[in-house]
């Protein structure tokens, strides 16, 4: 091919992209690229000379004084180039009319797209142009070409990558499971062994207040037939204060039995809470998993959170009752944690704030039924669990990064405990998990279980 006039032409510039090594959250302006601008008034001659000096570059920017207009592919003009007649055309037409004959759909993205982004979007071409290189814009008006070769391998090593991370954290979630087994395991030894000892105070408890009145009715019968007491009677009765004790054993057995009652319903409740899972649901009474975590959470609410429960008439939920559990306790000491440092800003700032509602979580559970989405299926049934409190809300950035943690594709990375809520009611128990939040006016998650 002839080479005259190819010095008014300025060489390719390869970039070798960034140094650091790639990561899920890297982008396509880190990837090696090359950027050769040539006017579209240029010959095909003037640029032959560029594209058998450097074998490696994609293909040709081209501009309009000094504007974007398209781009051409090494392959495109090779393919033009082997056509009948195709070599004297190549030679003496301009890149103006080349383009007219070789256009096709171009890819153009921004550099700051996400590497798996930008692969995602060159396979949803047509098969015809999945070879042809993208066009990367950098800056206001600097464009440059990525070989889909570059793009792929990148590609690959980040999906490897990825691939670690998820099984790292599959193995990390594997461990934890095991852990919470063998800690369920143990809790629920520990309760055993702390409910026989309270049978026996409870079951014996009835016998020694029967007991208790019995003998302080025979010591009446006996006032009643010895009016005449003698002094070390007497005496006896002034040392253990007889007057007093014979007032106070009742309320003192009757608060014993209130002590053994309390600690009962905590032990019961840590055991519910415990619960080991089996392969299969079982059927399970909700508000009962639901007083469970109220009752285990009652030292943190120290009299300032007033808990308002309206429970509908529910039938046994099949679930998994404990991860149900976990997800009952994640969005209440959610709220929980929110009211109190909602409680602890407003002592600080009482000075200048005007009384406040007392801060309060509503519970409700109730069964409605949702639409069917094809027309000739019935409406389904959900149970309902509504836990809203009136905390200060969330800003819309949380909202965002809460609905981001929720995605499929963000369970690998943000493993909190109400993405982890999320995955257990919706993959685990094929429910929903919703949430709406005001500034000011307060959060509410909302559960829903289909009802079989």
């Amino acid at each position: 091919m002839p080479q005259e006039s190819h010095s008014l032409i300025s060489p390719p510039v390869f970039s070798r992209g960034s140094d650091r090594d790639l990561d899920l959250d890297s982008v396509l302006q880190e990837l090696p690229m090359s950027n050769f601008q040539v006017e579209i008034s240029c010959s095909g001659a003037e640029v032959a000379h560029f594209l058998d000096k450097y074998p490696l570059l994609p293909g040709i920017i081209l501009i309009e004084q000094g504007q974007f207009l398209g781009m051409i592919s090494r392959r495109r003009l090779l393919e033009f180039f082997i056509r009948p007649h195709g070599q004297e055309l190549f030679t003496q037409a301009t890149l103006g009319v080349l383009y007219s004959y070789a256009r096709t759909a171009i890819l153009l993205l921004p550099g700051t797209t996400s590497i798996l982004t930008g692969l995602q979007q060159t396979l949803r071409r047509s098969p015809e142009l999945l070879a042809e290189p993208i066009v990367i814009q950098t800056a206001a008006n600097t464009y440059q070409l990525l070989d889909i070769h570059d793009l792929n391998i990148a590609a690959w090593q980040i999906q490897g990558i990825e691939t670690q991370v998820r099984y790292e954290r599959s193995q990390a979630q594997m461990i934890q499971n095991d852990k919470m087994i063998r800690l369920g395991r143990l809790v629920d030894g520990v309760v055993h062994e702390i409910l026989d000892p309270l049978s026996f105070i409870w079951g014996n408890l009835t016998y020694i207040f029967n007991y208790s009145q019995d003998l302080l009715k025979l010591i009446a019968e006996y006032d009643k037939e010895l009016p005449q007491i003698s002094e070390e009677i007497n005496n006896v009765k002034e040392e253990i204060e007889f007057d007093f004790l014979e007032k106070d054993l009742s309320k003192a057995l009757a608060s014993i039995r209130t002590g053994a009652e309390r600690l009962k319903k905590l032990v019961t409740g840590l055991q519910n809470f415990c619960y080991i899972d089996e392969v299969h649901p079982k059927p399970v009474d909700l508000h009962a998993c639901i007083d469970s975590v109220i009752l285990l959470n009652k030292s943190k609410l120290k009299g300032e959170i007033e808990i308002i429960k309206t429970y509908g008439k529910l039938p046994p939920i099949y679930c998994f009752r404990g991860q149900l559990n976990q997800v009952l306790m994640n969005i209440f000491s959610q709220a929980v944690d929110s009211l109190l440092n909602q409680s602890v800003r407003q002592k600080f700032y009482q000075e200048y704030t005007n009384p406040a509602d007392k801060a309060r979580i509503k519970i409700t559970t109730k069964i409605i039924s949702l639409e069917a989405t094809q027309a000739d299926a019935p409406d389904s049934r959900w149970v309902c669990v509504c836990i809203a409190d009136n905390g200060a809300g969330m800003s819309q950035e949380s909202q965002k990064q809460l609905m981001e943690s929720f995605a499929l594709e963000k369970w690998a990375d943000k493993e909190t405990s109400l993405a982890m809520s999320y995955r257990i009611i919706a993959a685990r128990h094929g429910g929903k998990l919703n949430f709406r939040s005001q500034l000011g006016i307060g959060t509410e998650f909302e559960i829903l279980l289909p009802l079989l």
